[in-house]
């Protein structure tokens, strides 16, 4: 079966965040036109907000439109198909044998992510996150009344690693009770090699410190790159951590609110199960069971191509600065459609480069300066579009970068 990932989407009157709002200095969403065709070479690219411009798989639109067609839309909750293709799913493309019980339905791994701060930590606890990382998890954190602690991330040759080190140091005061992995890591584009994981893994663990691994994007892999899931690594892991997975990434359904939370450990399930309910979250998404069953089901296919365009896009990008930017460096991509690019070399500051961006290019990017201190001159860029709304971004931006 052939996608065309190529033509634009009408994105408008749908309510969404990356196409119809903005957000100003004070963080308001300010809802516009601003991204319309109409306004030609002045209309704002939108390439922040970690969702595709791409349909849905086929499989996925037509479950949600039959399903729809039944016009009841009462209160709902997963069946034993939906189990089964969740499952099925993660043994299939990674070799893991996860049990029913062991998932627990959340709506969305933000949510989740604050319902473990809650759970397994107290306020006043330190935290272990490494930076530059997905800011939702700093705002977790601190929301919650707990500490920030950094194992930031070393950039050595033009490559990401952990600084084990550091690691260790970290994670041997008894104030740190909880790590958040991001793995795949958004925004640096790291898949963590199952040496990585194993020793990030027994360092945490022989410090009796809980491994949150978000793997949210875990199925948007670059071809010939391996992904390992943190649990896979042994049966101590996957005792000893939680790990967070979801469709909404992988199938671009993240509006459906639903995520899959993987918890071996029954008295740790039992806890978690509990702040559920006191915050009073339970039932599910009618369209949000009924899409992940279609799309773990039936979406493969559509997922290889996905993947196989954004590479390709990821090589025009790179091709193009080399060629037309070389002061711009972008750095290796391994997982997500999300890009690192290092813009330290203009030497400008970061208000000079958000208005040579946002302002001058009529570019909407994430600003690195959000995912911690050390993304300090940097961008993050999505690259889930059609190449030539691609191809204009990287035109606009060598046109303003000429202008400085």
């Amino acid at each position: 079966m052939s996608f065309d990932f190529d033509t634009e989407v009408n994105k408008f009157g749908i309510n969404s965040i990356k196409w119809e709002f903005i957000f100003d200095a004070q963080h308001n969403a300010v809802q516009g036109d601003h991204a319309h065709p109409r306004h030609g070479g002045e209309r704002l690219l939108p390439m922040w907000v970690a969702d595709m411009d791409f349909r849905c798989p086929p499989a996925v639109i037509d479950a949600i439109v039959e399903r729809a067609k039944r016009g009841v839309f009462g209160y709902a909750m997963p069946t034993d198909s939906y189990y089964e293709a969740v499952i099925n799913w993660f043994a299939r493309r990674y070799g893991r044998s996860i049990q029913r019980d062991w998932i627990v339905i959340t709506p969305g791994v933000v949510p989740a992510l604050n319902l473990m701060i809650q759970t397994y930590t107290q306020p006043g606890d330190k935290i272990l996150i490494q930076r530059p990382v997905y800011h939702p998890f700093t705002f977790a954190i601190e929301n919650n009344g707990r500490e920030v602690v950094s194992n930031s991330l070393l950039l050595q040759d033009g490559r990401y690693q952990m600084d084990f080190d550091d690691l260790a140091a970290k994670a041997a005061d008894p104030a740190v009770k909880m790590a958040i992995l991001c793995s795949p890591h958004n925004p640096v584009s790291r898949v963590w090699t199952a040496k990585e994981l194993a020793r990030f893994g027994e360092i945490c663990l022989d410090n009796d410190v809980l491994v949150i691994s978000d793997e949210i994007h875990c199925d948007l892999i670059y071809p010939g790159v391996e992904f390992t899931s943190f649990a896979n690594i042994s049966e101590r892991f996957a005792q000893h951590s939680i790990v967070c997975t979801a469709p909404s990434k992988t199938f671009n359904i993240a509006g459906l609110k639903l995520s899959n939370i993987i918890i071996p450990d029954e008295a740790r399930r039992a806890q978690f199960g509990k702040t559920l309910e006191r915050t009073g979250i339970m039932g599910v998404n009618t369209f949000g069971v009924v899409a992940t069953e279609a799309a773990y089901n039936l979406g493969e296919e559509w997922l290889t191509a996905v993947m196989a365009y954004v590479a390709d896009n990821y090589h025009f990008m790179r091709d193009y600065l080399e060629t037309h930017l070389p002061q711009l460096h972008l750095l290796p991509a391994e997982g997500t459609y999300l890009v690192w690019l290092d813009c330290r070399a203009l030497d400008i500051s970061p208000a000079e480069r958000k208005k040579l961006i946002f302002e001058d290019a009529h570019l909407y990017l994430d600003e690195g300066e959000i995912f911690g201190p050390e993304g300090a001159g940097f961008e993050r860029i999505n690259l889930a579009c059609p190449r030539w709304l691609l191809a204009e971004a990287m035109d606009r931006l060598k046109a303003s970068i000429n202008n400085l």
